[in-house]
């Protein structure tokens, strides 16, 4: 049996549009409808975004901490941060530790009754401007030699204006990308409205399907409970 033995399959733009097309019963014609489906999918990421269907950006950042200072802005590429350390001694394989810190809501930093406490940090809260995010740590660093250690979500990439562009995406999301297209779609044009309920659950299972793919899996340890009674 012949195969051709590689694993390379992707789809631009304009094979993810054309395809999304096809599925709603449409034809993609014109300028119009290109720009109105590049519109579709950079909504239908910030969509992925919020649902937390993102995994695949995870990052590990840094930043180094001055002591007196609380707030520290973040690149405008990280969507959020998922988990933080503060570091000390970073470098030296011998006394390098990472401490977790817990984050906290705007309300929680809002009722702290001193915000400008000076010691090691052991919470941080995140302020979501439309530019970036801020990074408030409590309590203040009181040394300059501690780095705040955080895995964050990356944004993904606009889809851009080129039809040969390839989204920001693994292969094995591009199912939901165009299920999402396509019911996306069939709400803008009126002669695939009627396509409408059968695209939305076909990308409401796709989008099942790739959150289940994306969602970490890690070993469960079960300890049994042993009485001490026998």
């Amino acid at each position: 049996m012949a195969v051709s033995g590689t694993y390379a399959f992707n789809l631009d733009l304009s094979d993810a549009m054309e395809e999304a097309f096809e599925r709603a019963g449409l034809e993609l014609r014109s300028g119009y409808d290109y720009r109105t489906a590049r519109r579709s999918i950079n909504l239908l990421m910030l969509e992925w975004q919020n649902r937390g269907l993102n995994l695949w950006t995870v990052t590990e950042g840094t930043q180094a901490l001055t002591a007196g200072t609380s707030a520290y802005a973040l690149d405008a590429k990280i969507f959020d941060i998922i988990e933080a350390f503060i570091r000390v001694n970073a470098g030296n394989t011998s006394t390098q530790q990472d401490q977790t810190l817990t984050r906290i809501s705007v309300s929680q930093y809002a009722h702290l009754s001193n915000k400008l406490s000076q010691s090691k940090p052991l919470q941080y809260q995140i302020e979501k401007a439309p530019a970036q995010i801020t990074v408030n740590l409590w309590p203040v660093p009181d040394k300059s030699t501690y780095t705040f250690v955080y895995y964050y979500l990356e944004r993904i990439d606009d889809a851009g204006s080129a039809a040969s562009n390839n989204m920001d995406v693994p292969a094995r999301f591009l199912p939901c990308l165009v299920a999402g297209l396509a019911y996306q779609l069939s709400l803008k044009f009126p002669t695939a409205g009627d396509r409408s309920p059968i695209l939305k659950a076909d990308y409401e299972e796709q989008w099942n399907l790739a959150a289940d793919a994306d969602r970490e899996k890690a070993s469960l340890y079960v300890a049994p409970f042993i009485s001490s009674s026998l």
